[in-house]
C-alpha cells in the first residue's frame, strides 16, 4: 500500500464518522429541509389553484372517482387540477418524512429538529384530513380558510427548522435591546391579524373553490379596508425594525430587510387585487407572498436570540 493511500483512507473515514456524529447537522439534512420548506410554499400555489380556478369538487375524496384514486376520462380539467395537488401533499410529506429519518439519530442531542421534524409530519397528515373534509362539506369557508392558515403555520416550522438547524443547541441570550424584541413579538401579532382579516377577506369573495358554491359571508369590499389597517401598521413596524437593526447592526438585519421586500411588493399587489375585482392570478401571488412574509417573520424571532456564551 502506499503512503499515499495510507494517508487518505484514514482521512475519508474520519469524514464520514463526523457525518455521523450525534449532534452533526449535515449536508444531507440542510437539502432535505430546504425542499420541504419550498414544497410547503409551492402547495400554496397549487391549493390555491384548486380554489381560484373552480376546481375543489374537481374530484370525490378519499378517492378521485369511484373505484379509482386517479381521474377518469369525462371528469374534465377540474379532476386534474384537484388532483394535481393531492399529488403535491405526497411530494411534501415525502419531503418532511425525510427530514425526519434524517434527524431521528440526533432526537437526544437536538430535540429541537427533532421536534419540528414530528410537528411537520403530523400537520401534513391531519392536512391531507382537514383537505378530505373540506370536499365533504362542500368548501366550508371556515374549514378552507382554516386549511390555509395551517399550511402557512407549517411553512413557518418549516423555516424554523431551516434558522435553527444553522445554530448550535443550548442556552441561549438576548441578542437585541429588550424593546426591541417586545417590538419585534408585538409586529408578529399584527403579522397574524393581517393574515386572519386576509383570510376572512378572501373567504368572502367570489373565489369559493366551486361555482356551484356561493359565499354569503360579509361584504369582501368592506374587509379589505379593514384588512388593509393591520397591513399598513405591520408595514410600519417592520420598517422601524428594519431602521433599527441597521443603525445599532442587530443580527436580525437581513431578516428585517427580506421581510421588508416581501411585504413591498405584498401591498401593491394587495391594492391591485382590491381594485381590479380580485383577479384570480393576484390572489394566487397575494396567498404565497403570505407564506414568504410568515417564513421571513420566523426567521426575524429566532434571530432575536443568540447561543450563550457560557453554554
Amino acid at each position: 500500500m502506499s503512503s499515499e493511500q495510507t494517508v487518505t483512507e484514514p482521512s475519508t473515514l474520519r469524514r464520514r464518522l463526523w457525518l455521523w456524529l450525534p449532534d452533526r447537522v449535515d449536508r444531507r439534512v440542510m437539502v432535505a429541509a430546504w425542499i420541504s420548506f419550498i414544497t410547503e410554499v409551492l402547495i400554496i400555489g397549487t391549493g390555491g389553484a384548486v380554489r381560484l380556478t373552480g376546481s375543489g369538487l374537481g374530484c370525490e375524496w378519499p378517492l378521485c372517482a369511484p373505484d379509482s384514486l386517479v381521474p377518469v376520462p369525462g371528469m374534465g380539467l377540474h379532476s386534474y387540477i384537484e388532483f394535481g395537488n393531492r399529488l403535491m401533499t405526497g411530494v411534501v410529506g415525502l419531503a418532511g418524512l425525510a427530514v425526519l429519518l434524517l434527524v431521528l439519530r440526533l432526537r437526544r442531542t437536538r430535540k429541537d429538529l427533532f421536534v419540528m421534524a414530528v410537528i411537520v409530519v403530523a400537520g401534513i397528515l391531519a392536512q391531507a384530513v382537514v383537505g378530505g373534509i373540506t370536499v365533504l362539506t362542500g368548501l366550508n369557508a371556515g374549514i378552507v380558510g382554516f386549511h390555509f392558515f395551517a399550511t402557512l403555520a407549517l411553512v413557518a416550522v418549516t423555516a424554523a427548522f431551516l434558522v435553527r438547524a444553522k445554530t448550535p443547541s443550548g442556552p441561549r441570550t438576548l441578542a437585541v435591546p429588550r424593546w426591541y424584541m417586545i417590538l419585534t413579538h408585538v409586529t408578529t401579532l399584527f403579522l397574524a391579524l393581517t393574515l386572519i382579516i386576509g383570510i376572512l377577506t378572501t373567504a368572502s369573495g367570489p373565489h369559493s373553490g366551486d361555482s356551484a358554491v356561493v359565499r354569503h359571508g360579509w361584504s369582501a369590499e368592506i374587509l379589505a379596508h379593514v384588512h388593509s389597517v393591520p397591513g399598513y401598521t405591520l408595514f410600519a413596524l417592520v420598517v422601524v425594525l428594519t431602521a433599527v437593526a441597521s443603525l445599532q447592526k442587530l443580527p436580525t438585519l437581513r431578516w428585517a430587510v427580506l421581510l421588508l421586500i416581501v411585504l413591498g411588493v405584498q401591498i401593491p399587489v394587495g391594492v391591485y387585487q382590491a381594485r381590479a375585482g380580485l383577479p384570480a392570478l393576484s390572489v394566487g401571488v397575494h396567498m404565497i407572498l403570505a407564506g414568504l412574509a410568515t417564513a421571513a417573520m420566523t426567521a426575524l424571532v429566532l434571530n432575536l436570540k443568540k447561543p450563550s456564551e457560557h453554554a
